[in-house]
């Protein structure tokens, strides 16, 4: 073994040596990790899945271009390039997956990468660990601490791999979380997930398909709004950039957590899915003050997506209400997989933020008319502050300003 604990700990170790190896060189998060538990997890564990129906496929597709045309005549917004539709990908939760994992894969690395530097108050080599025993010493404990480093790639892939399956189970699209995505041109819909919740709340699955393509389409166009996009995957990075680890995190876990249940495969579930547990991912002081600006944002960009669905389901659907309150009430009341996909993000995607962001858009609308509310995109810097959030007069006053 070498002299230097620090240096290659499980040297003298044939079966941790070699996984060492194995280990080397897959940078901060194992992808194929997360991608073999997603597909595990989107399947229930059969890493199998029926293709869509084709059924379900034609009818999406045939209703996209006259939801198209409505998302377009009262957005003014493109959806697509041109006068084109984006390209409508009718989905399975495998296929999902994989689209989803490669469009967040910038994001979960520079996640990652945040995660596995070390804490600016880290503290020294050799006691970032203490054993209880008589044969505690600075070279076990650098052994342990360098076993944490191995692993953590490993279960960062398993982490957001979880994450990711579960949401899959629910998404109707590729907006249930309103962040841009990659490529700009593409346009994901799970199809099962829509007839499901449609036949859970007695709504007409034709109804509940067009509500879907309205709601994605008009988040398409907000988030493909190039200083949309760029404003927010901004001060996602920043925000993601701000984490500061506990380097000691995975192993307290393992031996002080409480996971409130014995049945071995919701501990394991639980494990994987709370970044509190695997990652000891939580809020630094830059995060807080940071938070406030990234509320803003998206609390607005939501206000004017649901005021614009409401407004273009009612025209298409001659009410769309029943649908809208049906969603609204699953994304306030999120299983506890997406709010942790939410906390790594720095998303709040609570009751309180979207009431806001509802506030806003009728505040606006109610002096400026939709006209107005759709400020919001004509240039860069016109997302409102914290403040004009809570004040569309505000936000409407500089507005006028920035047009003399």
């Amino acid at each position: 073994m070498s002299n230097n604990p620090d240096e290659q700990p499980f040297a003298g170790i044939p079966l941790f040596g070699d996984l060492a190896k194995a280990m080397a060189g897959q940078g901060p998060l194992q992808w194929d990790v997360a991608r073999q538990v997603a597909i595990s997890t989107a399947t229930n564990g059969t890493n199998t899945e029926a293709n869509v129906d084709p059924t379900s496929r034609v009818s999406l597709e045939q209703l996209a271009p006259i939801a198209d045309m409505h998302v377009r005549n009262y957005t003014g917004l493109a959806t697509g390039t041109g006068t084109a539709l984006p390209n409508i990908v009718v989905t399975n939760h495998s296929t999902w997956v994989h689209h989803t994992l490669e469009s967040y894969k910038p994001l979960f690395t520079q996640l990652a990468t945040a995660l596995s530097n070390p804490s600016v108050d880290a503290p020294m080599p050799g006691t970032e660990l203490k054993i209880d025993t008589d044969m505690e010493s600075d070279q076990i404990a650098a052994m342990m601490s360098s076993l944490n480093k191995m692993m953590a790639p490993a279960m960062m892939g398993m982490s957001i791999g979880s994450m990711i399956g579960q949401l899959s189970l629910r998404a109707f699209g590729q907006y249930d979380l309103p962040i841009p995505r990659e490529p700009q041109n593409q346009l994901l819909l799970v199809a099962i997930n829509v007839e499901q919740f449609a036949n859970d709340w007695s709504i007409a699955v034709d109804d509940m398909r067009m509500w879907v393509l309205i709601h994605e389409l008009t988040s398409h166009a907000v988030l493909s709004v190039n200083h949309v996009r760029d404003s927010i995957n901004q001060q996602i990075s920043k925000y993601i950039a701000g984490f500061r680890p506990n380097p000691n995190a995975l192993m307290d876990r393992l031996t002080t957590m409480d996971l409130g249940t014995s049945d071995p495969m919701a501990m394991m579930q639980k494990f994987l899915t709370d970044p509190t547990i695997i990652l000891g991912a939580v809020r630094s002081p830059e995060q807080e003050r940071q938070a406030p600006v990234l509320d803003a944002m998206i609390a607005s960009v939501i206000g004017y997506i649901d005021h614009s669905v409401d407004a273009i389901s009612s025209l298409v659907l001659g009410g769309g209400a029943q649908i809208a309150e049906a969603v609204r009430r699953r994304r306030v009341e999120s299983a506890p997989h997406d709010s942790f996909v939410e906390q790594l993000l720095g998303l709040r995607l609570t009751r309180q933020q979207v009431e806001r962001g509802h506030a806003f858009a009728e505040g606006v609308t109610e002096r400026a008319g939709h006209d107005g509310l759709s400020q919001l995109f004509t240039q860069a810097g016109n997302l409102p502050t914290p403040n004009e959030l809570d004040a569309p007069g505000l936000w409407l006053a500089r507005i006028e300003l920035q047009d003399k």
